[in-house]
């Protein structure tokens, strides 16, 4: 009899909605892709992604909370942010005057990542992005 091992690793965080807890969304990630060719695009991605969460969802409000979770296999590595919702829309990419503050965030996403996917869950979104490593030499993400 043969062990289920798996190619695919996973890993979770739930934050506190505060700013800071931006930086600490990017550190995990780092921390985790530690050595990766795609762990600077996937540091971004959260970084704007879990921004955007706080900005512009339940989850920067008194007692928000935004979820991370992180997918790596030899072929994607998966990023997903999940705020509290409390918009009336999904999140979408913008295309704000050349003088606007806000609203290039999920545009960049969409720029670096392979794909981007937007989902209700749970009253609120889950947006995520996938980095592929057949870009990379070697074809591996770590």
């Amino acid at each position: 009899m043969h062990e289920y091992t798996s190619t695919i690793r996973a890993w979770g965080l739930t934050c506190p909605g505060f700013p800071e807890e931006v930086s600490r969304a990017r550190r995990w990630t780092r921390d985790i892709l530690r050595g990766s060719p795609l762990a600077e695009d996937a540091e971004l991605i959260v970084s704007e992604l879990s921004a955007n969460a706080i900005l512009h969802t339940a989850s920067g409000r008194e007692a928000g909370r935004f979820h991370l979770a992180l997918a790596v296999s030899p072929q994607v590595i998966a990023l997903s942010v999940t705020d509290d919702g409390g918009t009336h829309s999904a999140p979408k990419v913008e295309h704000p005057e050349t003088e606007a503050v806000h609203g290039r965030g999920l545009g960049m996403v969409s720029a670096i990542a392979h794909r981007v996917v937007v989902h209700n869950s749970q009253g609120g979104y889950t947006v995520t992005a996938e980095l592929l490593a057949d870009t990379l030499p070697g074809g591996h993400p770590c």
